[in-house]
């Protein structure tokens, strides 16, 4: 019988490493990927995974090549480095050691988590105002997240610790793959399904891009917008920011941080209620206090010593009452008695016979009064005429010609003033107080005036 000959897993690595190592292809390689778990050790040495569509590849870049760079390489990120392909023996896994690095583009990833938050940011699922307030003091919270990941057990552990009154309700979901986000959104929409619940906890644990991306799936955030509970988004570590961070009532850093959010502590409310109920009773004392010696001083006072007194007071005054009430009786009766008298004699002024005999009188005066304004009138108005006749026949021209003055016209009827106005052979009209004689000029003679 042939005997049998084994390998120990190192010499079969070691075997692999070197097998990789003599290859030429393999010594000095360009991949391009998208970065994928990236992490920065203190040392400067980076460590992430390169991966596309359908394969990934563990990734080292040490620190002597990555303080060249240019830039910080993020999740996400496309790249295209250059290195060589080799096994790591300790784990036996084969990765790319890196030389050089150059961006190639934004990762699809992050393409496609920039283009749904800018669309549903522009529809209003961020904004502030639509926010929902907080209860509180809750008394169910629905927690929708693996049931088997840390999240659920330190949300359960922060509530019982803080808030142990409070009432948890778990939706188990899956939060990673392709069934993620349906499942996300199904939980939440049948959390909202009941009226027992007062406030929702959505999350998971850490993790990488691909592994978060259920709650940047859009089905998700419709959901959590639609939620009528509140909803506190607590998604991986605080430097993890997802679609749903946006779309919540309430981003968490992390999933205690959420539990810490959603209820109040405990001891906090138990001294909240301390504090109130000493002020309760030192402001009860201080009733009792004020209201004790408010009583005794009623006691002291003078209407429980001498309740007779006040009682003979009180006849007294109600004798005095009396009295006013039957002197202001007798002056209203009074009052309302003139009163009448002078409505009556108002009503008698008011008669037909009085107004139509006092319209007659008032006639009789008006007509005697317009007779005398009327004669004044006339005496007047003939007098001013008689004087206004006296002043024209003062001022006529007849009464002037009556003293033997004439007017001559020349043969277009104008009054002739000199005789420079007509020529020899001119037709002339003199006008006499008793008629018109018509002349013809033979001789012009001028007169002649000297100053002296």
């Amino acid at each position: 019988m042939k005997e049998q000959r084994f390998l120990t897993v190192s010499a079969l690595t070691k075997y692999i490493k070197r097998k990789f190592d003599a290859d030429p292809h393999l010594s000095d390689i360009h991949v391009r990927g998208e970065i994928s778990n990236f992490k920065q050790h203190s040392s400067g040495h980076m460590y992430f995974t390169l991966k596309d569509e359908k394969a990934r590849i563990l990734a080292v870049m040490f620190a002597s090549h990555s303080r060249s760079m240019k830039f910080s390489p993020e999740n996400g990120m496309k790249v295209i480095v250059r290195g060589e392909i080799t096994v790591y023996e300790p784990s036996g896994q084969y990765q790319i050691y890196v030389k050089q690095m150059q961006t190639d583009g934004i990762g699809e990833l992050f393409l496609a988590f920039e283009q749904l938050k800018q669309r549903l940011e522009m529809e209003g699922l961020f904004a502030p105002d639509k926010k929902k307030p907080l209860p509180p003091f809750p008394k169910t919270i629905g927690v929708i997240t693996s049931p088997t990941g840390a999240a659920i057990r330190d949300i359960i552990t922060t509530i019982k610790r803080r808030y142990p009154i409070g009432n948890i309700l778990v939706f188990p979901v899956l939060v990673q793959g392709d069934q993620a986000a349906p499942s996300i959104a199904k939980a939440i929409e049948k959390a909202n399904n009941r009226t027992d619940i007062d406030i929702l906890i959505v999350g998971r644990g850490g993790g990488s891009i691909e592994e978060l991306w259920a709650f940047n799936e859009e089905i998700v955030a419709r959901a959590i917008y639609a939620s009528t509970i509140p909803v506190i988004s607590a998604v991986g570590h605080e430097t993890d920011v997802t679609i749903a961070d946006f779309v919540a009532d309430l981003r968490a850093p992390t999933p205690t941080g959420a539990a810490e959010l959603a209820v109040p502590h405990i001891e906090e409310l138990m001294d909240r209620i301390l504090q109130r109920q000493t002020r309760l009773i030192r402001i009860m004392q201080e009733k009792f206090r004020f209201e004790k010696e408010r009583l005794q001083r009623v006691q002291k006072s003078y209407a429980f010593r001498y309740p007779h007194r006040l009682y003979e007071q009180k006849l007294e005054l109600v004798d005095k009452v009396t009295e006013r009430l039957v002197r202001g009786t007798s002056r209203l009766a009074l009052l309302r008695q003139n009163q009448h008298e002078a409505l009556f004699k108002r009503l008698q002024r008011s008669h037909p016979n009085e107004m139509l005999q006092e319209a007659v009188l008032r006639s009789d005066r008006m007509q005697k009064e317009l007779k005398r304004s009327m004669t004044q009138i006339f005496t007047k108005k003939q007098t001013e005429f008689e004087r206004m006749i006296a002043t024209l026949q003062a001022l006529s021209p007849l009464k002037i010609m009556e003293r033997g003055y004439s007017l001559t016209y020349n043969k277009d009827k104008r009054l002739v003033k000199s005789v420079t106005q007509i020529k020899l052979e001119d037709t002339v009209q003199i006008q006499f107080t008793d008629g018109n004689v018509f002349c013809k000029v033979e001789e012009i003679k001028e007169s002649r005036v000297h100053d002296d």
